[in-house]
């Protein structure tokens, strides 16, 4: 698959919205941090705040990364845009208006590999990524497609109610998208985002059968 940017073209644009952004990064792993943390001890917004995490994260790469900075060296970046800012809907509907997310963490199969998930995403995918010579501000922070991606399948792990399939369907997609892209452009962080989305698509499924079915 021949892309229509190069690999300097890509990072720069990394460069670009990371200085254009900054220090909102910091916000957004916080964030991510905070919400696992509420994955662990239940509070009675638990729910709310996580989904309203996911909402966010989706609608803001949506909007600001894709349509605003990515736009700039490949036009496909508007389907994406479109895309994610369908799935941020998604959540909103599912999980934040109508309070219908609950989490929890279980010592179980699926709670081990949320926490595999969750730890790529927020620690071992910019340190593999510095090693592989992609340093900040020429690197994808969490906030962007890719760690978020593999970030909202770990979360969706610990979902005490059944997960419909149209909701994983744009993440598990863009996992795909997104390592062809990263075979192209010798981003290698990025294999454990299909990974994420087979292995963290199956578990949900599999989890499914023994959930509640949402009100």
């Amino acid at each position: 698959m021949e892309l229509p940017f190069t690999t300097e073209e890509f990072l720069n644009i990394f460069k670009t919205y990371n200085q254009s952004v900054f220090p909102l990064q910091i916000v957004f792993n916080l964030t991510a941090f905070y919400s696992i943390y509420l994955i662990f001890k239940t509070k009675s917004f638990s729910g709310r705040f996580i989904s309203s995490t996911l909402v966010f994260l989706w609608l803001w790469i949506g909007i600001v990364y894709h349509l605003i900075f990515f736009t700039n060296i490949n036009n496909a970046a508007y389907f994406f845009g479109a895309i994610f800012i369908i799935q941020g809907v998604l959540f909103f509907i599912f999980g934040f208006y109508k309070t219908r997310f609950s989490f929890s963490y279980k010592k179980d199969f699926y709670g081990i590999i949320g926490l595999i998930f969750f730890m790529y995403a927020l620690i071992i995918y910019p340190v593999l990524g510095h090693l592989l010579g992609h340093q900040y501000p020429y690197s994808p922070t969490f906030g962007l497609p890719c760690p978020t991606t593999i970030f909202t399948f770990g979360v969706l792990l610990y979902s005490e109610k059944r997960i419909p399939f149209y909701l994983i369907f744009i993440p598990l997609i863009w996992s795909i998208i997104g390592f062809g892209a990263a075979l192209n452009l010798s981003i290698y962080e990025d294999f454990g985002l299909l990974l994420a989305g087979i292995i963290g698509t199956i578990l949900i499924v599999t989890k499914n059968r023994k959930l509640p079915k949402v009100d």
